[in-house]
Parts: structure tokens; C-alpha cells; sequence
């Protein structure tokens, strides 16, 4: 499990169309039925991650705050579930459950759409404004595992909060760090 950061690209991309199954409805969901009014979370994450175990209870409390504000969160797993049988989708659904996950949790079984977000660990994010152009792709905070820094979703409260009162966004932003991707 090597420590990856978020794949620095320029910002400014349109978000690549998607198609896919949620593993709490079993429905299959696209970008077009999810995105927000205001803007879009896609958040690569994965069940045995302990980068993202740290930080679960944040992304509830991010998408409890935020939602109601026409903030859409969405959460998408593309590890390869052979070799890591813990984020299937059946357990998958389990965690959304347990977690008490307030938006989609959407597998990837191709892995074609972490290919496309260019995404590489987990937790991976990327925020989109209303048009769906990417402009933020970093960290949710300093916290870490093991760290005495407290979860509080800083750096992503903040580009949201620049969103929505529409100032500009910090331009100064931190890649994410976390387990790599498990590529098939």
C-alpha cells in the first residue's frame, strides 16, 4: 500500500461522462442524474483504505453540510476487487450503509473512470462547479493517519464556501495523499 498523491493536471477540465452502478440502490447512476446545482465532489475512495477510514466520518459531515446547498458528493471505488475482496461491492454497500453515507457510493469495475479523472489514490478529490469544470483537485485537510492533526475538511469547506458566495478560489492547493489505486 504505497502512499500516492493526487495526479497534479491542470485545472479547468470538463468532467468525463459516467455511467454507473451504485451498490447501496443497485441503480445504475450517470453524472448528468448526480451533479449539483452549484457544484460536484467526485471522490475516488475504497473500502480497506486506512487514509480513508480516517477520514469517513468528515465526508458524511461534508455532504450533511453542503448538500442541502446544492452541493452534489459523489463516491466512486475502482480498486480491483480480486485482489482486494474487501472493497467488493457487496461490502461496498455494507460500508455506505455503516457509515451512514448520505450520497452514492458507485463502483468502477472497469476502472475506465478513475483512468479518466486521472485519479491515483484514495481519497482522491476532485471538485466541479456548476458547469462541470474541474476546479479543484487536492486534499480535504492536513490530517492523516497517525497524525494529531483533527479531520475537519478545511481545505475542501473552503473552496465550497468560495463556490457559493462566489469569491475566488484558493489557487494554492494540496494534492491529497492515500493508498494507490489497486489497478487490475
Amino acid at each position: 500500500m504505497a502512499a500516492t498523491e493526487t495526479t497534479r493536471i491542470p485545472l479547468g477540465f470538463q468532467a468525463p461522462y459516467f455511467e454507473l452502478p451504485d451498490t447501496v440502490s443497485g441503480a445504475i447512476l450517470s453524472l448528468s442524474q448526480l451533479k449539483g446545482k452549484h457544484a460536484t465532489i467526485i471522490m475516488f475512495i475504497c473500502n480497506h483504505c486506512p487514509y480513508v477510514k480516517h477520514i469517513n466520518r468528515q465526508l458524511v459531515e461534508l455532504a450533511t453540510d453542503y448538500m442541502p446547498k446544492g452541493i452534489a458528493f459523489i463516491a466512486i471505488s475502482s480498486n480491483d476487487v480480486v485482489k482486494y475482496p474487501d472493497d467488493a461491492p457487496e461490502l461496498m454497500k455494507e460500508t455506505a450503509l455503516n457509515e451512514g453515507y448520505p450520497f452514492p457510493y458507485l463502483y468502477d469495475e472497469t476502472q475506465e473512470i478513475a483512468k479518466a479523472y486521472h485519479a491515483a489514490c484514495t481519497p482522491d478529490f476532485s471538485i466541479f462547479d456548476k458547469d462541470l469544470k474541474c476546479v479543484y483537485r487536492g486534499q480535504l485537510d492536513d490530517s492523516r493517519p497517525k497524525s494529531d492533526i483533527p479531520v475537519t475538511g478545511k481545505d475542501i469547506r473552503m473552496v465550497l464556501e468560495a463556490i457559493l458566495s462566489g469569491t475566488p478560489i484558493p489557487e494554492k492547493q494540496f494534492p491529497s495523499l492515500g493508498c494507490n489505486i489497486k489497478w487490475k
